[in-house]
């Protein structure tokens, strides 16, 4: 297997699941579905089960259930991926399409994320809003606050991750496992709910919307590249244990999102349908009416803590999956931070604009409209999946049997048929009543160059010939050392900050030099004077710096070492960078705070700054 092409590869093969115990090994294997199911239970899902169940009681539960066994094929499939051929799905997508089809897949997908990840901000601020009563716009601003979480948590490793995605579950199921209670539903009629029935249009379209709204597409990204966490044998043994064990995970961690979902149509049955309040469709409106409904103050708290929890575990994994798109399909890998910030601010922004704008009333409509997005993504996902676990070429014994892809296929004509009819019914509406005829164009062109990509995802795998071999590699496959000749540096620069770091700064400059070197010592001074008059600065702290750079070349001088200093002015490391371009050094030696996170943002992490600015070798002393 290639392992310059890893997925996630700061967390890649860090849980060790060989020489283990039975139960330990069990347990080991435990974790990666937990993540992906939050996708099934995320505030995307809540409307829909609130209107399935308000408006036609139990009759719908065979909706959920069906969804549920389609999404755990789906993921059994994407986590195959994963363990048998090393590659998530962005990976297995860039190694076969051509660049251009793989570049418009990426956007699909980044749109995708994006849209997700606006269903968690609206999510978790109208839950908020129920907690505290803070106006939406507030509860949206504050969710930039989580922006830092996935980079706090990322630095415990994988296991703490889930361990936390884990415990935010498990208050989602608690919370609404005690409304149940004080709902008291009569199981006999719950069971009828599960016997196959659509009583009118309405039901098919909110049918679809459940449908819809359960299947996730980043998901398939996510959970092939979760499972390669974990270190595996790579013999046959090892492989098909792998495979059966992440199918348990799969299997427990989707069948409590499955009861999550069918928790929240069940309790708007029971207590909307059978009250005769069918109208319940927002979120808000299911809130309000709990605590009369229901009798106890406890209920809409306890609704209104799961919707934050929801909220909270999906915004880390569409950050995760965020991550591994950009990763697999451009090769680009940048700090999580800031593709947590990315992401969220493209959420934020709609979601802001629409509360300022149109007013709450709208964000019931802007949740349903991040639903329709991620059905417009659902098959370019599912396609190249099937197709890739059916290759017998990449997967040998491992790809699917014959009746498994017949019936993966069938799930996916099913979930792109309805999705398709979702979003074009929509779309003719639109034109319908628009007239606006650049806007109809807009809309007819990008239909067109919807179902032209569609059919290029399913057919452009079946043509071998333009197959592509070459795999994807984040790192050149090709290295050469060259003649390993050790070089030698005639011009070096020292940074000082006149601190206790200094003396190691100096040594290791004189370290690289020879007897030909000549030494610069650098150091800005940052008083208020300085920073407002530079150079013609004449404050104490200027007169104090000088005289200990002169001190420093005085001692090097005693020990036969050519050198001179340099003060610098106002911002630091935009002054190094400009003194040793201007003084044509060509070795830069520096100190390391030894702070990192929120201390590099208060104090400035001068070193990092330089050393991606200047184009010679930076050697940073900690």
């Amino acid at each position: 297997m290639d392992h310059t092409a890893t997925s996630l590869s700061e967390v890649h093969q860090s849980i060790d699941t060989t020489a283990r115990s039975r139960w330990k090994k069990l347990l080991s294997f435990f974790g990666p579905a937990y993540l992906v199911s939050v996708g099934y239970m995320d505030p995307g899902n809540w409307a829909t089960d609130l209107a399935g169940g308000s408006q036609y009681g139990y009759k719908l539960l065979w909706v959920l259930l069906m969804s549920n066994l389609m999404a755990l094929l789906l993921q059994s499939l994407s986590a195959r991926l994963g363990i048998v051929r090393g590659r998530d799905l962005a990976q297995a997508n860039r190694e076969t399409y051509p660049p251009t089809i793989n570049f418009l897949l990426y956007v699909l997908a980044e749109i995708a994320i994006a849209a997700c990840d606006l269903a968690e901000v609206l999510g978790m601020a109208i839950g908020i809003q129920l907690l505290t009563g803070l106006p939406l716009a507030y509860g949206v601003s504050i969710t930039v606050l989580d922006t830092f979480l996935l980079l706090i948590l990322q630095r415990y490793g994988i296991r703490k991750m889930e361990a936390f995605i884990i415990s935010l579950v498990a208050i989602v199921g608690i919370s609404f496992l005690a409304e149940l209670v004080m709902a008291r539903p009569v199981m006999s009629e719950v069971v009828t709910g599960f016997v196959p029935v659509i009583p009118d249009n309405t039901a098919l379209y909110i049918a679809i919307g459940i449908i819809g709204a359960t299947v996730m597409p980043h998901n398939l990204y996510l959970h092939s590249a979760l499972v390669q966490t974990r270190k595996i044998q790579r013999d046959d043994k090892g492989i098909r244990q792998a495979l059966k064990l992440n199918f348990i995970d799969s299997t427990v961690a989707l069948n409590l999102a499955f009861f999550v979902n069918a928790a929240i149509l069940i309790l708007a049955a029971t207590v909307f349908f059978k009250t005769g309040r069918t109208d319940i469709a927002e979120i808000q409106d299911a809130h309000q009416l709990l605590e009369q409904l229901l009798g106890s103050k406890v209920a809409p708290v306890l609704f209104a803590v799961a919707l934050i929890a929801a909220g909270q575990s999906s915004t880390v994994t569409g950050t995760l999956a965020g991550q591994i798109v950009m990763e697999g399909y451009l090769q680009l890998r940048i700090n999580p931070w800031l593709r947590r910030l990315l992401t969220r601010l493209l959420a934020i922004v709609p979601a802001l604009l629409t509360i300022l704008l149109a007013g709450d009333d709208k964000v019931g409509e802007l949740l349903v409209f991040s639903q329709v997005l991620l059905s417009l993504q659902l098959g370019f996902a599912i396609i190249p999946l099937i197709h890739f676990v059916s290759d017998k070429n990449t997967m040998g014994s491992y790809a699917v049997k014959p009746f498994t892809k017949l019936v993966s296929w069938l799930i996916t004509a099913i979930l792109v048929y309805l999705n398709l009819r979702m979003v074009f019914t929509g779309a003719f509406d639109y034109i319908s009543r628009d007239g606006n005829g650049w806007i109809d164009a807009l809309i007819i062109a990008g239909g067109i160059g919807f179902l032209v990509l569609l059919i290029i995802t399913v057919v452009y795998p079946l043509l071998n010939k333009y197959r592509q071999t070459a795999s994807v590699r984040i790192h050149p496959s090709q290295l050469s050392l060259g003649t390993m000749e050790k070089p030698e540096y005639f011009r070096i620069a020292m940074a000082l900050d006149f601190s206790r770091h200094d003396e190691k700064v100096i040594t290791n400059a004189v370290a690289y030099g020879n007897e030909q070197t000549e030494y610069l010592l650098i150091h800005v001074v940052e008083s208020a004077s300085a920073k407002y008059f530079g150079k013609d600065s004449d404050d104490l702290e200027t007169r104090k710096d000088q005289e200990q750079l002169d001190t420093y070349l005085a001692l090097l001088r005693q020990h036969n070492i050519r050198a001179r200093g340099i003060l610098g002015y106002r911002h630091p490391a935009k002054e190094i960078v400009r003194i040793v371009k201007e003084e044509k050094i060509d070795f830069l030696v520096m100190g390391g705070h030894g702070h990192r996170g929120i201390k590099d943002w208060i104090f400035g992490a001068t070193a990092n700054e330089v050393r991606h600015q200047v184009k010679v070798p930076v050697l940073v002393v900690q």
